[in-house]
């Protein structure tokens, strides 16, 4: 098993809360009240006025998630936060969700439990970092998913993570090289550039990785851990849109 840093999230972006996620970490603007009636899966439930609620922030892991987020909101009353009320393209409102009463959102009550991954869609930092905090004491205490197999792929373990495509991932190793061809910048984890592990981050992406005062030429040679969709190009590949993605650990 490849060696584990401890993360130690960029200055300028993530430094990690110290406490669990509290309304004033995802205090985005209310969308509601509702009484939950079924729950779907492992980040979606169903109220009692027809909403379908996906769980915004987090990814959900296989039954896990399910079986935790049925224990914590079925029946149970709660508030709806978020940025936007819109649907999604499958008739889903995204939010943060706390039971009555609770200042500590749903998310991070199922991250603490080994239940979900913190996904990349967080911008807002104060919220991604409460989120992260949360998914870190799961780890530490082995709870949930953390207490089987690796759930943080070695990026030198190309077949590994090829099996993943299509699928949310953790992914950590050393940056080998920072090159950049046409319009997208790579993070390459091996020599062998078409089939070795890499992260993407195409031009239009960059502004939101410089305004957080990111140089990624200084990423060569340290130990990053990276969160994403991994595609296929033809060697697996994540793409970074949001700085949130990375963390560079520490014991580099």
């Amino acid at each position: 098993m490849f060696r584990r840093a401890a993360a130690t999230v960029l200055p300028a972006l993530m430094a990690l809360a110290t406490t669990p996620a509290r309304a004033t970490d995802c205090a985005f603007e209310p969308q509601g009240e509702g009484h939950v009636i079924d729950v779907i899966d492992g980040r979606s439930f169903r109220l009692s006025d027809g909403r379908e609620i996906k769980l915004a922030g987090i990814e959900p892991v296989a039954t896990d998630g399910t079986k935790a987020g049925r224990a914590i909101v079925a029946g149970k009353d709660v508030s709806l936060r978020g940025e936007d009320d819109a649907p999604d393209r499958y008739g889903r409102q995204s939010a943060f969700v706390f039971l009555a009463g609770s200042e500590t959102p749903v998310q991070s009550l199922l991250l603490k439990e080994g239940a979900a991954l913190v996904s990349s869609e967080i911008a807002e930092k104060a919220c991604a970092n409460a989120l992260l905090t949360a998914e870190a004491t799961a780890r530490a205490a082995k709870k949930g998913i953390w207490a089987g197999s690796p759930v943080i792929k070695n990026a030198e373990s190309t077949d590994d993570i090829l099996a993943g495509i299509g699928r949310f991932m953790l992914v950590e190793g050393t940056v080998l090289t920072v090159r950049q061809a046409g319009a997208t910048t790579y993070l390459n984890f091996g020599r062998r550039w078409t089939r070795d592990f890499a992260v993407t981050i195409s031009r239009r992406n960059m502004p939101a990785i410089e305004s957080a005062s990111i140089t990624l030429k200084s990423l060569e040679n340290q130990r990053i851990r990276v969160r994403g969709y991994v595609e296929a190009h033809p060697g697996p590949r994540i793409e970074v849109v949001r700085t949130g993605q990375i963390e560079v650990l520490s014991g580099n």
